[in-house]
């Protein structure tokens, strides 16, 4: 178990990230601050010897994708509306909101690289390690995620 420290730490370092992750996978600020304390909880009791800082955000990344993927497998599972994310609809711009909106609708292998990718600035190559996949499936996917989101700004629809 880690010690009370530490994981304050590890709060004040990735909460932010943390708490993205899950809004952007589950769309709802209630699921999102309970799988955020069942990721730092999980934090706290695991054993885990990070090698570095980096090492130690992915694997918390990990966990808080995986956590959302089960919630959102679970029986209990329900939508939110996109205008119930967005608690401030009038500090973000028309553009910044249709981007999120298109960012939101895609499926969630290609919201998953694009956010690590264009908000948390990691390379294919650290995706593939967070995510487990092949290098090339990241670039695979990041491609595909460009070309929907273009579509989809330019207001056609994809599958």
């Amino acid at each position: 178990m880690r010690s009370e420290q530490e994981v304050n730490r590890a709060i004040d370092l990735y909460s932010d990230t943390i708490r993205r992750i899950c809004m952007i996978h589950l769309k709802n600020s209630a699921d999102t601050e309970d799988i955020f304390q069942t990721v730092f909880l999980k934090y706290a009791l695991s054993h885990v010897d990070f090698e570095s800082d980096e090492h130690e955000k992915a694997w918390l990344i990990r966990v808080a994708i995986n956590a959302c993927k089960d919630l959102l497998k679970s029986f209990w599972k329900h939508t939110v509306a996109l205008d119930e994310i967005i608690e401030q609809p009038s500090q973000i711009s028309p553009d910044h909101k249709e981007v999120l909106e298109a960012v939101l609708s895609l499926p969630t292998r290609y919201r998953d690289v694009v956010y690590l990718h264009y908000y948390e600035d990691y390379t294919a190559p650290e995706i593939a390690q967070i995510l487990h996949k092949n290098v090339n499936t990241v670039y695979t996917l990041l491609t595909r995620s460009k070309q929907m989101l273009q579509k989809k700004l330019e207001g056609d629809e994809y599958e």
